[in-house]
Protein backbone atom coordinates (compact mmCIF):
# COMPACT_ATOMS: atom_id res chain seq x y z
CA UNK A 1 0.00 0.00 0.00
CA UNK A 2 1.32 3.43 -0.96
CA UNK A 3 2.18 5.87 1.81
CA UNK A 4 1.00 8.85 -0.26
CA UNK A 5 -1.90 9.84 -2.50
CA UNK A 6 -3.06 12.65 -4.77
CA UNK A 7 -5.66 15.22 -3.67
CA UNK A 8 -8.57 15.59 -6.10
CA UNK A 9 -8.79 19.37 -5.59
CA UNK A 10 -5.23 20.71 -5.48
CA UNK A 11 -3.70 17.78 -7.39
CA UNK A 12 -0.73 17.50 -5.03
CA UNK A 13 0.69 14.13 -4.04
CA UNK A 14 0.97 14.19 -0.27
CA UNK A 15 1.69 11.76 2.61
CA UNK A 16 -1.36 9.88 3.87
CA UNK A 17 -1.33 11.74 7.19
CA UNK A 18 -2.13 14.91 5.19
CA UNK A 19 -5.60 13.47 4.49
CA UNK A 20 -8.48 13.10 6.95
CA UNK A 21 -9.49 9.59 7.96
CA UNK A 22 -12.45 8.05 6.13
CA UNK A 23 -13.23 4.40 6.90
CA UNK A 24 -15.75 4.17 4.06
CA UNK A 25 -12.96 4.47 1.47
CA UNK A 26 -10.72 1.59 0.46
CA UNK A 27 -7.47 3.17 1.67
CA UNK A 28 -9.09 4.59 4.83
CA UNK A 29 -8.41 8.21 3.88
CA UNK A 30 -10.50 11.00 2.32
CA UNK A 31 -10.27 12.08 -1.31
CA UNK A 32 -9.18 15.62 -0.41
CA UNK A 33 -6.21 16.74 1.66
CA UNK A 34 -6.95 18.37 5.01
CA UNK A 35 -6.43 21.90 3.67
CA UNK A 36 -8.77 21.38 0.70
CA UNK A 37 -11.29 19.58 2.89
CA UNK A 38 -11.33 22.59 5.27
CA UNK A 39 -12.01 24.93 2.33
CA UNK A 40 -14.83 22.71 1.06
CA UNK A 41 -16.37 22.50 4.52
CA UNK A 42 -16.11 26.28 4.91
CA UNK A 43 -17.95 26.84 1.62
CA UNK A 44 -20.60 24.34 2.69
CA UNK A 45 -21.16 26.16 6.00
CA UNK A 46 -21.33 29.54 4.24
CA UNK A 47 -23.96 28.18 1.83
CA UNK A 48 -26.09 26.77 4.66
CA UNK A 49 -25.77 30.00 6.65
CA UNK A 50 -26.78 32.10 3.63
CA UNK A 51 -29.88 29.95 3.18
CA UNK A 52 -30.80 30.71 6.80
CA UNK A 53 -30.03 34.43 6.42
CA UNK A 54 -26.85 34.29 8.46
CA UNK A 55 -23.15 34.79 7.84
CA UNK A 56 -20.15 32.78 9.05
CA UNK A 57 -17.68 34.75 11.13
CA UNK A 58 -14.16 34.84 9.77
CA UNK A 59 -11.62 32.85 11.73
CA UNK A 60 -9.29 35.14 13.68
CA UNK A 61 -5.55 34.93 13.09
CA UNK A 62 -4.08 34.79 16.59
CA UNK A 63 -0.46 34.85 17.78
CA UNK A 64 0.84 31.63 19.38
CA UNK A 65 -0.19 31.29 23.02
CA UNK A 66 -3.16 33.64 22.65
CA UNK A 67 -6.94 33.18 22.53
CA UNK A 68 -9.86 35.49 21.76
CA UNK A 69 -12.62 36.08 24.35
CA UNK A 70 -15.89 37.02 22.60
CA UNK A 71 -17.44 38.39 25.79
CA UNK A 72 -14.90 41.12 26.52
CA UNK A 73 -13.71 41.28 22.87
CA UNK A 74 -10.03 40.90 23.82
CA UNK A 75 -7.18 38.64 22.73
CA UNK A 76 -5.50 37.29 25.86
CA UNK A 77 -2.84 34.83 26.93
CA UNK A 78 -3.99 31.20 27.23
CA UNK A 79 -3.20 31.22 30.96
CA UNK A 80 -6.10 33.67 31.46
CA UNK A 81 -8.63 31.02 30.31
CA UNK A 82 -10.00 28.19 32.41
CA UNK A 83 -9.85 24.47 31.60
CA UNK A 84 -12.63 22.66 29.72
CA UNK A 85 -11.86 19.14 28.51
CA UNK A 86 -14.93 19.08 26.24
CA UNK A 87 -13.55 21.76 23.87
CA UNK A 88 -11.05 21.23 21.06
CA UNK A 89 -8.39 23.43 22.68
CA UNK A 90 -9.15 22.29 26.24
CA UNK A 91 -10.04 25.82 27.35
CA UNK A 92 -13.19 27.75 28.20
CA UNK A 93 -14.76 29.98 25.54
CA UNK A 94 -14.53 33.02 27.82
CA UNK A 95 -11.53 34.26 29.80
CA UNK A 96 -11.62 33.50 33.54
CA UNK A 97 -13.05 36.88 34.58
CA UNK A 98 -15.78 36.75 31.91
CA UNK A 99 -16.49 33.09 32.65
CA UNK A 100 -16.97 33.89 36.35
CA UNK A 101 -19.14 36.91 35.54
CA UNK A 102 -21.33 34.83 33.23
CA UNK A 103 -21.68 32.20 35.96
CA UNK A 104 -22.75 34.80 38.52
CA UNK A 105 -25.32 36.21 36.11
CA UNK A 106 -26.69 32.74 35.41
CA UNK A 107 -26.92 31.93 39.12
CA UNK A 108 -28.66 35.24 39.74
CA UNK A 109 -31.26 34.50 37.08
CA UNK A 110 -31.90 31.12 38.70
CA UNK A 111 -32.41 32.42 42.24
CA UNK A 112 -28.93 32.23 43.79
CA UNK A 113 -26.02 29.80 43.98
CA UNK A 114 -27.91 27.07 45.86
CA UNK A 115 -30.87 27.14 43.47
CA UNK A 116 -28.52 27.21 40.48
CA UNK A 117 -26.58 24.18 41.76
CA UNK A 118 -29.72 22.17 42.49
CA UNK A 119 -31.31 22.85 39.12
CA UNK A 120 -28.10 22.32 37.17
CA UNK A 121 -27.18 19.02 38.83
CA UNK A 122 -30.49 17.48 39.90
CA UNK A 123 -33.18 19.34 37.97
CA UNK A 124 -34.98 20.42 41.16
CA UNK A 125 -35.19 23.64 43.18
CA UNK A 126 -34.93 24.56 46.85
CA UNK A 127 -38.72 24.27 47.18
CA UNK A 128 -38.48 20.61 46.11
CA UNK A 129 -35.72 20.00 48.66
CA UNK A 130 -37.81 21.61 51.41
CA UNK A 131 -40.75 19.38 50.46
CA UNK A 132 -38.58 16.24 50.70
CA UNK A 133 -37.24 17.35 54.09
CA UNK A 134 -40.78 17.83 55.36
CA UNK A 135 -41.76 14.40 54.02
CA UNK A 136 -38.82 12.81 55.87
CA UNK A 137 -39.67 14.67 59.08
CA UNK A 138 -36.45 16.67 58.91
CA UNK A 139 -34.23 13.60 59.27
CA UNK A 140 -32.29 11.33 56.91
CA UNK A 141 -34.59 9.23 54.71
CA UNK A 142 -32.45 6.11 55.39
CA UNK A 143 -31.35 6.10 59.04
CA UNK A 144 -34.13 8.40 60.32
CA UNK A 145 -31.70 9.77 62.89
CA UNK A 146 -29.23 12.33 61.55
CA UNK A 147 -29.90 15.60 59.79
CA UNK A 148 -29.93 15.20 55.98
CA UNK A 149 -27.28 17.13 54.07
CA UNK A 150 -27.20 15.56 50.61
CA UNK A 151 -29.63 15.15 47.71
CA UNK A 152 -29.49 11.48 46.74
CA UNK A 153 -30.11 10.43 43.14
CA UNK A 154 -29.94 7.30 41.02
CA UNK A 155 -26.65 7.49 39.10
CA UNK A 156 -28.09 5.47 36.21
CA UNK A 157 -31.43 7.25 35.68
CA UNK A 158 -30.64 10.60 37.32
CA UNK A 159 -33.88 10.38 39.33
CA UNK A 160 -33.81 12.11 42.73
CA UNK A 161 -34.64 9.64 45.52
CA UNK A 162 -34.52 11.67 48.73
CA UNK A 163 -32.37 13.48 51.29
CA UNK A 164 -29.61 11.60 53.14
CA UNK A 165 -27.20 12.37 55.94
CA UNK A 166 -23.46 12.37 55.27
CA UNK A 167 -22.88 8.82 56.55
CA UNK A 168 -25.76 7.19 54.64
CA UNK A 169 -24.91 9.04 51.46
CA UNK A 170 -21.27 7.98 51.74
CA UNK A 171 -22.27 4.37 52.47
CA UNK A 172 -24.42 4.17 49.33
CA UNK A 173 -21.60 5.64 47.30
CA UNK A 174 -19.07 3.17 48.70
CA UNK A 175 -21.20 0.13 47.80
CA UNK A 176 -22.31 1.70 44.49
CA UNK A 177 -26.01 1.21 45.30
CA UNK A 178 -25.49 -2.57 45.33
CA UNK A 179 -28.43 -3.99 47.35
CA UNK A 180 -26.85 -7.46 47.57
CA UNK A 181 -23.72 -5.99 49.09
CA UNK A 182 -25.79 -4.05 51.63
CA UNK A 183 -27.72 -7.19 52.58
CA UNK A 184 -24.41 -9.01 52.93
CA UNK A 185 -23.11 -6.36 55.32
CA UNK A 186 -26.28 -6.62 57.44
CA UNK A 187 -25.97 -10.43 57.63
CA UNK A 188 -22.31 -10.13 58.51
CA UNK A 189 -22.96 -7.72 61.38
CA UNK A 190 -25.81 -9.81 62.79
CA UNK A 191 -23.79 -13.03 62.60
CA UNK A 192 -20.71 -11.46 64.17
CA UNK A 193 -22.74 -10.08 67.07
CA UNK A 194 -24.44 -13.42 67.74
CA UNK A 195 -21.10 -15.22 67.66
CA UNK A 196 -19.28 -12.72 69.88
CA UNK A 197 -18.10 -14.54 73.05
CA UNK A 198 -18.74 -13.14 76.51
CA UNK A 199 -15.60 -12.83 78.59
CA UNK A 200 -16.22 -12.98 82.33
CA UNK A 201 -13.67 -11.02 84.36
CA UNK A 202 -13.12 -11.77 88.03
CA UNK A 203 -13.50 -8.16 89.07
CA UNK A 204 -16.14 -6.24 90.98
CA UNK A 205 -17.39 -2.68 90.77
CA UNK A 206 -17.76 -0.28 93.69
CA UNK A 207 -21.18 -1.76 94.55
CA UNK A 208 -19.79 -5.28 94.84
CA UNK A 209 -21.34 -6.54 91.57
CA UNK A 210 -19.32 -8.78 89.26
CA UNK A 211 -18.47 -7.18 85.90
CA UNK A 212 -18.88 -9.09 82.61
CA UNK A 213 -17.18 -7.72 79.53
CA UNK A 214 -18.41 -8.60 76.06
CA UNK A 215 -18.10 -7.04 72.63
CA UNK A 216 -20.77 -4.48 73.52
CA UNK A 217 -19.15 -3.12 76.69
CA UNK A 218 -19.52 -3.63 80.48
CA UNK A 219 -22.48 -5.45 82.01
CA UNK A 220 -23.27 -6.08 85.65
CA UNK A 221 -23.88 -9.75 86.39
Amino acid sequence: MSDSKSCRDCGQTLPLDSFPRNRSRRDGYGAYCKACYSLRYRRYREKKAAQAGRTIRERRALPPGMKYCPRCDRTLALILFGSNRSTSDGLTAYCKSCHNAAGRESRGRNGGAREYHLRRRYGIGQADVDAMLAEHGGVCAACRVDKPQHVDHDHETGEVRGMLCFLCNQALGNVRDDINRLHGLVRYLRASRRAAPVLVVEEYDCRGYAIEIDSGGFHAA
